[in-house]
């Protein structure tokens, strides 16, 4: 897996979503495959079938965020450089068709909450808007259609 770059807070909530997969969502999985093994025949047992594929799914994820907390490199918030938009700032747009301010922060695909106005780097708008300054006219491609914003501002 390649390098992830996040925040000391988003390796955080990765440690804390692995601890508690592990401390509960694991025992829960286990025990209904036991409870499942309980009811006889396991060649016709749906339950134990669906059991042991959510512990399959469950036990994917757990090595997936193991290896992203394994890969990780946190981001100094103080070594950001709000000359232009990267990883992590905050910038403030204007949506050239609708005249609508937003502000997103740009920030890793597992920091990422739209309600929050936290965007992932690998959406489309983001990498509209990497390396563009105040005064930019970033022009980016979404499914439904294109977009024009102009950067208001960037900050920390």
């Amino acid at each position: 897996m390649a390098t992830t770059y996040m925040t000391a807070e988003g390796l955080q909530k990765l440690k804390e979503e692995l601890q508690y997969l592990e401390t509960v969502e694991r025992p829960r999985v286990i025990a209904a495959i036991a409870e499942a093994r309980e009811k006889g025949d396991l060649s016709e047992n749906a339950e134990y079938d669906a059991a042991k594929e959510e512990q399959g799914i469950l036990e994917s994820k757990i090595a997936m965020i193991k290896s992203k907390i394994v890969d990780a490199r946190i981001i100094d918030e103080t070594d950001i450089n709000t000359d232009e938009v990267q990883i992590l700032t905050k910038v403030r747009v204007l949506n050239m068709k609708t005249n609508q301010e937003k502000v997103y922060q740009l920030v890793t695909e597992g920091e990422a909450n739209i309600l929050e106005g936290k965007i992932a780097t690998t959406t489309p708008i983001a990498k509209g808007l990497l390396g563009k300054k105040v005064g930019d006219i970033a022009e980016v491609v979404v499914p439904a259609g294109k977009m024009q914003f102009k950067i208001l501002e960037i900050s920390i």
